[in-house]
């Protein structure tokens, strides 16, 4: 038993910040890392009591210390702000940065507006350029830490009317392999994840509008996503964040500047 517990909090007294954490894959992340054992600082919008159940229940679930810092990203002193008070709470600083916070825009390129392509720059690449570059000093001091960008299957393949979330997943891919290459050696590695579709409260609307709009159950909204995944499954958010959890272990010391794509087989066609 003693053996079981601690492989299972091989991250206690670790401190995790996780953007965009309040739902979906972030809130997954979150309770991953906490289970074995970090104090997660949360991120995010959402409606003020239901975060502060969230953050009171995973510090209690899983006996680890929890805040919640909220911001907009899109904006420096926010960023700089959600790390001063992070570090206020947690002055050992941050061992794990996951740069999840993301947002999707369709549009033909043609009709695609510039502020919403420079909003969405300055949360999914901007931010974790800021964030790590704050982060990764105390890493290296420490000679431990982990830098996980959530990043997309879209790093690797296209899709019409993505223009900019492709384009943004490819760099956040490309900042990847060169901070690992930075930190090469330090203790400190970089890694990107690349999920697929992933059935999040926003995957489950997007299919139900779909089941609408052609007459068909929500399955028929679910298989018309996931045409491109042969599984025909959508992705699950703990199967992404099972994936985190392991890149923050001893097994992946040497898993750096590299993706794990996680996307049902969709870039093997």
């Amino acid at each position: 038993m003693g053996i079981q517990r601690q492989l299972l909090s091989f991250l206690s007294g670790r401190t995790a910040l996780i953007t965009g954490s309040t739902s979906g894959i972030g809130e997954g992340v979150a309770k991953a890392l906490a289970s074995r054992g970090a104090n997660i600082v949360f991120n995010g919008f959402g409606d003020e009591n239901e975060i502060k159940k969230l953050v009171d229940n995973v510090q209690k679930d899983y006996n680890v210390q929890t805040t919640f810092i909220g911001g907009d990203l899109t904006k420096e002193k926010d960023v700089q702000a959600l790390y001063d008070n992070a570090l206020s709470k947690f002055p050992g600083g941050i061992d794990i940065l996951v740069n999840n916070a993301g947002f999707q825009n369709v549009s033909p390129l043609e009709n695609f507006p510039l502020d919403v392509f420079n909003k969405m720059v300055a949360v999914m690449l901007t931010a974790p350029f800021h964030l790590t570059k704050l982060c990764v000093g105390n890493m290296k001091q420490k000679g431990w830490g982990r830098i996980i960008n959530i990043a997309s299957v879209h790093g690797h393949v296209a899709s019409p009317n993505k223009t900019a979330y492709v384009a943004i997943k490819h760099g956040i891919i490309g900042f990847t392999k060169a901070v690992a290459i930075e930190t090469a050696g330090t203790g400190v590695t970089c890694t990107a994840m690349c999920p697929g579709y992933v059935e999040t409260p926003l995957f489950i609307k997007q299919a139900e509008d779909i089941a609408k709009k052609i007459g068909g159950t929500y399955d028929d909204g679910k298989k018309q996503i996931l045409r491109v995944h042969p599984t025909g499954e959508p992705v699950k958010v703990d199967e992404v964040s099972e994936c985190v959890a392991f890149l923050c272990s001893q097994a992946a010391s040497q898993m750096t500047g590299s993706s794990l794509i996680v996307d049902g087989g969709w870039v093997s066609h």
